[in-house]
């Protein structure tokens, strides 16, 4: 089996080679990161990180007896570092803390492919990792309960918003590593065909820069206000049935209900 070109460029320059149990697992895994960055993830294998730290594959073993093992503390790493930059969601001022939360998971994620392969790609926490995971996002639910929302729109809300940001980072990511392969690759907008005389529609959008089904900025900032502004609703509505509630007047039937109501009361 051929090495791709690219991981042969990484080894080429050879570390000098460390003496015997001087490696341990922190710089394992920091080496695992730098190949990462030159190889990518995909390509990443345990005789190309042994060479790339001047080790013998065997000390790699020793710490992780197999590529998920060592992708897995990559993980850990990784999350642990992507949580503690991203801000907190605050219930006094929630619409903007968690637009800025959103942005900025985005702007992360974007900004580091390997983060991306790791966490959003692979998709694959350890025990540790998910914990951390579910802690944090039980603080931001908590916060929106306190801004007002009920315990399931919290959750509807700040999943909708996870699910926004990973599917538009995801798409992208997943763009560009096909724009590698032999096939090459074209974005969703490429594959449809917009004729001036027959989507006249499509063509106007398509002239002042929207871009169909593209992860762009336009298309995440849409959706994230649509989201946001769905639950802005809730909260009033909420309110309002409280403030009847205190008043002691018979509260209005709320004329819109979210869509794991609708669901619920189809099913």
């Amino acid at each position: 089996m051929e090495v791709p070109v690219v991981a042969k460029q990484a080894t080429a320059d050879k570390r000098q080679r460390r003496e015997r149990g001087s490696i341990n697992p922190d710089d394992i895994i920091s080496g695992a990161f730098e190949l990462a960055e030159q190889v990518s993830i995909d390509n990443l294998s345990m005789p190309l990180l042994g060479k790339h730290l001047g080790v013998g594959v065997t000390s790699i073993y020793w710490y992780f007896r197999k590529k998920d093992d060592l992708l897995n503390a990559m993980t850990d790493r990784a999350l642990s570092k992507y949580v503690f930059a991203t801000p907190y969601v605050q219930a006094s001022d929630w619409r903007e803390t968690l637009r800025n939360h959103a942005r900025l998971m985005r702007k992360t994620f974007m900004g580091n492919p390997i983060l991306c392969d790791l966490i959003l790609i692979r998709a694959a926490l350890s025990p540790k990792a998910a914990r951390l995971g579910a802690q944090e996002m039980e603080k931001a639910i908590a916060n929106l309960v306190e801004a007002g929302l009920s315990p399931e729109d919290a959750f509807d809300t700040y999943s909708a918003v996870s699910v926004h940001v990973r599917g538009s980072v995801v798409l992208q990511r997943l763009y560009e590593k096909n724009q590698s392969s032999d096939a090459g690759s074209r974005a969703i907008e490429d594959a449809v065909s917009i004729d001036p005389e027959k989507t006249p529609l499509l063509a106007q959008v398509s002239r002042i820069g929207h871009r169909i089904g593209a992860p762009d900025e336009t298309n995440f900032e849409y959706g994230l206000t649509c989201i946001l502004d769905h639950a802005a609703r809730l909260i009033e509505e909420g309110a309002k049935v409280r403030s009847g509630a205190k008043s002691g007047s018979r509260p209005r039937k709320a004329t819109k209900s979210s869509p794991r109501s609708k669901a619920t009361a189809e099913r």
